[in-house]
């Protein structure tokens, strides 16, 4: 028997989906509020503000006499760079300066890489150029504490580029299954941009898109970033500040948290697919695990990184060690959470 699921997009109309072929018509896409996860952080406040030309990607030691762990790394970044890419034609600026105290961003959140073709079939929104602005500290303080952040908890972090960061979605569905949404934010089971077939954001290959503002914003590795970064296989590449004040690099790490000499490889995040759901969960054999961010649970030592997808150890930054990110090709993708105080 086939039956029609309603869902509610981001549109001037309504798409079926017909169940024969789990397909979505029409547009989606939306708002990406921080899902909820069963992993154990807790909500924070946070801050609501919230290969095309390369350009001066600054210096990796800009001592501009500021004090603090990280206040001799990027100090002086800056990027003005025009994008060709036919969904963008538009300048990328990010510029990102210290002062005696904190870490200060100013950017128009304009990617500076080629991007995807938007609006598409899975995102009905255009690229738009807004203000960005963001202070962070230079001196950041790992806590015991993990803070969950994105959506309306406030910004996780931004790429130098001045792109934000925003791994979670605000798509969900009820507990039947047959009331779903890529906006809205309104059922129990919320939906992973990445990593499941059964919904299309309309991310491109920078496992980014668009929220109906026109923001531009990664739930993913930001490969057109890395790639003008240089950061190819076994390179350590910092492409990100978060919140906390603390680096987030790309994909690899050392073997060897502590040990600079040890091997280079990807690094990996430390959730698993549950092993048994809740009976209200709906039905996996039409939403497999890992459809729904509550498939996914926190398993301490099953890969490299904490909670927040975070160690402490060495980088070429910081070779007296520094807890660190890392955006990992396997869940979360990038953190949804911080373990620094804010």
């Amino acid at each position: 028997m086939t039956f029609t699921r309603l869902f509610n997009l981001q549109c001037t109309h309504l798409a079926i989906i017909s169940m024969a072929s789990l397909t979505l018509v029409g547009c989606g896409g939306g708002s990406d509020n921080q899902a909820a996860s069963e992993s154990p952080v807790s909500d924070g406040s946070g801050d609501n503000s919230g290969e095309d030309s390369g350009g001066d990607s600054g210096d990796n030691s800009g001592d501009t006499g500021s004090s603090g762990l990280t206040a001799n790394v990027l100090c002086d970044y800056e990027n003005s760079s025009y994008n060709e890419s036919p969904s963008v034609m538009n300048t990328s600026n990010a510029k990102w300066t210290c002062d005696s105290n904190a870490r200060l961003l100013d950017a128009n959140g304009i990617p500076d890489h080629a991007t995807g073709e938007f609006p598409n079939s899975g995102n009905p929104n255009y690229i738009y150029e807004y203000d960005v602005t963001a202070s962070y500290s230079l001196d950041p303080v790992q806590t015991d504490n993990a803070t969950t952040l994105g959506g309306p908890r406030g910004v996780l972090g931004y790429v130098l580029n001045g792109v934000k960061i925003d791994a979670s979605t605000a798509g969900t569905c009820d507990d039947s299954g047959n009331n779903c949404s890529l906006i809205g934010n309104e059922g129990n089971w919320n939906i992973e941009a990445l990593g499941q077939s059964n919904f299309n954001f309309g991310t491109d290959d920078n496992n980014a898109h668009v929220q109906p503002d026109g923001q531009y914003h990664y739930h993913g590795m930001p490969e057109g970033f890395i790639e003008l970064q240089g950061g190819g296989e076994g390179r350590i590449t910092l492409i990100a500040w978060a919140a906390d004040g603390f680096p987030i690099y790309a994909r690899y790490g050392y073997d060897q948290a502590e040990n600079a000499s040890s091997s280079i490889r990807p690094m990996l995040g430390s959730y698993q697919l549950v092993s048994s759901t809740s009976s209200n969960r709906p039905s996996v054999d039409i939403y497999p695990l890992g459809t729904f961010a509550q498939d996914w649970q926190y398993v301490a030592g099953s890969g490299d990184l904490d909670e927040c997808n975070g160690r402490f150890g060495v980088t070429p930054e910081f070779p007296q060690g520094i807890y660190h990110y890392y955006a990992t090709d396997t869940y979360p993708y990038f953190q949804r959470c911080i373990k620094g105080a804010i």
